[in-house]
């Protein structure tokens, strides 16, 4: 198997890809997060599209204080579905939001053109190894970040749910 064929098992022949200290990841969360807040929305989100994915904001409902959370995330489109990735910024605890999605699956998401409610999942299997697969067409370093972290990274699909 070659490094392109590779899923996220650590694989032996994928470098780590660099990555800058964890609290410039998580300043440039914040400032994000900030930009939309402070714009009223209108910076901060975009389309997916064909060479780059896009940019959305998730709020789930934190697990432990039954609040809303929001998270922006990248995500791209497949089919009716919304494909995002449980990453944390590659660092090895599971992000907060996906630990809320398991606890209670029910999210909303606001897109550039609104917001919907979606239903959160993994996929596992072949379905996850085709839209890891995609991942990779966004971004070549992919292997190589997935590789900083101790186990395998969800992958999330999020459902609208018909209104």
């Amino acid at each position: 198997m070659t490094t392109d064929e590779a899923v996220d098992q650590d694989p032996s022949d994928a470098r780590k890809a660099f990555m800058p200290p964890r609290w410039i990841v998580t300043t440039a969360w914040r400032v994000h997060r900030g930009l939309y807040r402070w714009s009223g929305g209108r910076f901060g989100l975009r389309d997916a599209q064909s060479d780059s994915y896009g940019l959305a904001q998730l709020t789930t409902t934190g697990r432990k204080s039954g609040e809303p959370r929001s998270v922006m995330i990248g995500f791209y489109v497949d089919g009716d579905d919304y494909v995002t990735m449980a990453m944390n910024g590659w660092a090895e605890a599971d992000p907060a939001w996906w630990l809320n999605l398991q606890a209670n699956p029910a999210a909303s998401l606001v897109l550039p053109d609104g917001e919907i409610d979606v239903v959160g999942r993994s996929v596992v299997g072949a379905e996850r190894d085709r839209l890891w697969a995609r991942w990779r067409g966004y971004d070549k370093k992919l292997d190589g970040w997935a590789a900083r972290r101790p186990g395998e990274t969800a992958v999330v699909v999020l459902t609208p749910v018909a209104s």
